[in-house]
């Protein structure tokens, strides 16, 4: 076990590391570069076997262990990425694994923990619960216990990351990194910063979980909230994470929840590829503070791609909305055969498609003889939504958006 963490400790886990994990990309992208006015380059973590980084301090301390904690097993807290990256390398390298979730966690992440061959207890409302639980059966069944974030063996392991970027991409200038328990910034800027002093490291943390944020400044955090960035939802930063990244970070920045939001739908919409809330973090701080990193070399850390289906189709539903290309226009006229399909027919003479129709001849502030049409349409851009209610306008059909 690892009592401090340096370059040589990461070089030493990238050695261990070497051909058991994905040597993941990490390329330029034209498009988020266009968007952002930063040069952005993605380190792609979410194409790990687990989808996550989290695989890389999981089994850098797995494969520190002795033979003997091999043999008795390793436990941990977790209802996400750490617990898939444990259960997986556990099972290859032989070494039983228990993971306690809970009771929140979802269905989808506790079977895929089991399908990775960990025996998963369910225990406690919380992951606070769910880690005494685990402590409790640490010392009663003699296991060693694996902590998510603020363990050295940990933040070695995510280290790696920076070694291959710098290695990809050697004149980097900025880093935002994604923070949560801080076991990954505080890898990555241990690393980054001896091979590249002048190197700047910004933490990104949700708004609704500042802890980072909070313990900077000296003030109790108010955590709370349902946030998309779930796997950075930390109520407490990690004593020893902090230690390490705090004379390392150069800033902090709070992000709120329509930016992250925007950045998984234009990793899926621009590069094709799955981010979870967390995971997208260091591209939600470009979005929201691009004076910061415009015309820097910038490294983004996609770390996860472990996203909820249903999750994923609410966000790039909800991205449509915003991008007005998916709008309700309300129109009131005469209730008379044909007025739906006059109306019909304007909308699709101007290239828009019809979602959805809501017809409401109750409405008490529509005359009794009238009725309400609620529309909703599918366009290309804001542009074109304004065209065809300008076009309904002139048929007289005023429509306003609801």
């Amino acid at each position: 076990m690892t009592s401090s963490l340096d370059i040589t400790a990461i070089r030493a886990a990238a050695a261990r590391l070497a051909g058991q994990i994905e040597r993941t990309p990490c390329r330029y992208s034209r498009t988020l570069s266009k968007i952002t006015g930063a040069e952005v380059w993605v380190k792609f973590e979410n194409l790990q076997f687990t989808a996550a980084y989290k695989e890389r301090g999981a089994l850098n301390k797995l494969m520190l262990l002795s033979d003997a904690e091999k043999a008795k097993g390793v436990i941990a807290a977790s209802a996400g990425n750490h617990a898939q990256g444990l259960a997986y390398h556990g099972a290859r390298l032989g070494v039983p694994v228990t993971i306690v979730m809970p009771k929140t966690t979802p269905f989808i992440k506790v079977q895929h923990t089991r399908d990775f061959g960990a025996t998963v207890v369910i225990e406690g409302e919380s992951y606070d619960d769910a880690s005494a639980h685990a402590r409790k059966l640490q010392v009663e069944q003699g296991l060693t216990f694996v902590h998510p974030f603020d363990d050295y063996d940990i933040m070695a392991g995510q280290g790696t990351i920076a070694l291959e970027m710098l290695e990809d991409v050697p004149d980097l200038e900025i880093l935002p990194v994604p923070i949560g328990g801080g076991g990954l910034i505080s890898g990555v800027a241990t690393a980054a910063k001896a091979i590249a002093p002048d190197i700047r490291i910004i933490g990104c943390e949700p708004a609704m979980y500042p802890s980072f944020t909070a313990k900077m400044r000296g003030v109790t955090a108010h955590c709370g909230g349902q946030t998309i960035a779930e796997g950075v939802a930390v109520k407490q930063v990690g004593e020893l994470t902090y230690g390490v990244a705090r004379p390392l970070i150069d800033d902090v920045l709070l992000l709120e929840e329509p930016h992250i939001e925007q950045a998984v739908a234009l990793y899926c919409n621009v590069e094709k590829t799955i981010a979870e809330g967390a995971g997208a973090a260091s591209l939600a701080a470009l979005l929201a503070y691009p004076e910061r990193f415009r015309g820097k070399k910038c490294g983004l850390i996609l770390c996860g791609g472990n996203i909820d289906t249903r999750l994923l189709a609410s966000v790039l539903t909800r991205e449509l909305v915003r991008a007005q290309r998916l709008v309700s226009l309300r129109i009131v006229g005469d209730d008379r055969p044909g007025l739906l399909s006059t109306v019909a027919n304007v909308i699709g003479t101007m290239g828009a498609n019809i979602i959805e129709v809501n017809h409401n001849r109750l409405a008490l502030d529509v005359p009794a003889k009238g009725a309400e049409f609620d529309i909703t349409i599918e366009t290309r851009d804001a542009q074109h939504t304004q065209d065809v209610m300008d076009a309904l306008r002139e048929k007289g059909y005023p429509p306003r958006a609801v």
